[in-house]
């Protein structure tokens, strides 16, 4: 049974998004009630999957990973079969952090970190071409993150 978001849910949620490491105990201060209720809630959200996972969010530039690029790909065609294997081949590769099916002139959008444009050429030239089904790739340096987050406001309730 999926349950109606009321507005401690939606407070757990936004908190959550701004600190996963923060304590039950925390969490109940800041929504007012007792550790017990709010544990169960918290629970009660992962199960019914709210909360899919917890992590932490790594600074790539420390680790070297300097080059963030937006991969747009084009298929030669579309069919069931030929999506479902492009998208379990690409997810396999490390350097893709996203892949994301879109509508339009392109089938899908990819975000891939590498440490320099370098390694971005070997990393087409020996992973991302050896898809079959590939017809244009097209690529998109970033040049500097505006706005990086991953947490999105919850207001039904606010």
């Amino acid at each position: 049974m999926i349950y109606k978001l009321d507005k401690l849910d939606t407070r757990i949620l936004n908190i959550l998004q701004k600190d996963a490491s923060l304590s039950t105990k925390d969490i109940a201060e800041q929504i007012g009630l007792s550790v017990s209720p709010t544990h169960e809630r918290i629970k009660r959200l992962k199960a019914e999957g709210y909360i899919e996972k917890y992590v932490a969010l790594v600074n790539r530039e420390k680790l070297g990973k300097h080059l963030l690029v937006l991969c747009t790909v084009t298929l030669k065609e579309q069919s069931i079969e030929t999506l479902k294997n492009f998208e379990e081949s690409v997810t396999q590769f490390k350097e893709v952090l996203e892949v994301l099916c879109i509508a339009g002139g392109q089938d899908y959008l990819l975000k891939i970190v590498v440490d320099d444009v370098d390694d971005y050429h070997t990393f087409v030239v020996t992973h991302l071409s050896s898809l079959s089904n590939i017809s244009t790739l097209s690529s998109s340096f970033v040049l500097k993150e505006i706005k990086r987050e991953t947490a999105f406001h919850l207001n039904f309730y606010l």
